[in-house]
């Protein structure tokens, strides 16, 4: 059995990683966070525990983010491609550790941006990609999500909102672009679309203060590095358009909350669709952007699935 909480040093910056096991030679699962800086570490620990029957489970927190924080600085080059190199950079130490030729790959959200593009770049060293919350078009999801929010409030008749929510651009382009990233986002967790049947993160803070992996500055980390990373990363995101890459060297799976609204899983499907290489999609019915905890068992289910698909 493994279960370590480590630091190591990834491109020049100490990061913070889990890793758990309850066979030492489990394929290697490295799962990607979503944000960006959107830590994860206690949440896979407790409700995708039991994939460390059939993974060993590897949690990053990415750069700036919950126990990997430390404030960017502008001298920093700080991109996708600075957390896609220190991917590679972890995947090479742990293929080399585990003695192992690839490992699975699971993004979520953000980093789910990271995992497919992840994929495009070193094929060769993953077994199979699943992305969960599926980012495709951001231009187009924001758009979505925007309209949501909009449509809910005006189905409540909420004036104040239905006005602030008109002067908002969902391009984020404006000086006032992060106050109405943040407006909208709200709107949206506020009217079920992002968390299943609830109106707020309550649930996931609860479970954050009482991880034995967290403490009290880590929480007060995570807050500050997702912040930091919204306002460093967010612009560019915007640019992240998948529509036009339909051949992946790497099967892809996608796993979609039927009612995700946050990030648009309809798009997803659109989009997987018109993927023309190996490939699986699973809706999950009761969930919205957070399938893999909202539906633990189901998440499992096709991630167990995913580990006895023949390998190439």
């Amino acid at each position: 059995m493994i279960k370590n909480i480590e630091y190591i040093e990834i491109n020049n910056k100490m990061q913070c990683l889990s890793i758990r096991a309850n066979h030492a030679n489990n394929p290697i699962l490295l799962y990607l966070h979503g944000g960006p800086g959107d830590a994860a570490l206690p949440l896979v620990a407790k409700y995708n525990k039991r994939l460390e029957d059939i993974f060993t489970v590897v949690t990053l927190e990415q750069r700036g983010a919950g126990k990997s924080y430390y404030p960017f600085s502008e001298k920093e080059e700080i991109k996708i491609g600075t957390f896609l190199d220190d991917i590679y950079f972890l995947s090479l130490n742990l293929l080399k550790r585990f003695h192992q030729e690839k490992l699975y790959l699971a993004g979520h959200s953000w980093g789910s941006v990271l995992g497919l593009k992840f994929i495009q770049l070193y094929p060769d060293i993953v077994h199979t990609y699943v992305g969960c919350g599926q980012v495709v078009n951001m231009i187009k999801s924001s758009q979505e999500a925007y309209d949501y929010a909009l449509q809910k409030n005006k189905a409540g008749n909420n004036n104040k909102v239905i006005s602030k929510l008109e002067s908002i651009d969902c391009s984020y382009r404006r000086a006032s672009w992060l106050d109405d990233l943040l407006f909208v986002t709200g709107q949206v967790v506020k009217h079920k679309g992002s968390l299943y049947g609830k109106t707020n993160y309550n649930r996931f803070i609860f479970d954050f203060l009482t991880s034995p992996d967290y403490s009290m500055q880590d929480l007060l980390n995570r807050q500050k590095g997702s912040l930091q990373s919204i306002k460093y990363l967010w612009q560019e995101l915007m640019d992240v358009n998948f529509e036009d890459e339909t051949e992946f060297k790497v099967p892809v799976v996608f796993v979609e909350g039927r009612h995700d609204r946050h990030v648009s899983s309809s798009l997803a499907y659109e989009y997987f669709q018109r993927i023309k290489t190996a490939k699986q999609f699973h809706w999950f019915e009761k969930s919205c952007h957070f399938p893999q905890w909202s539906e633990p068992q189901k998440f499992y289910e096709v991630m167990a699935s995913v580990s006895e698909t023949p390998k190439s």
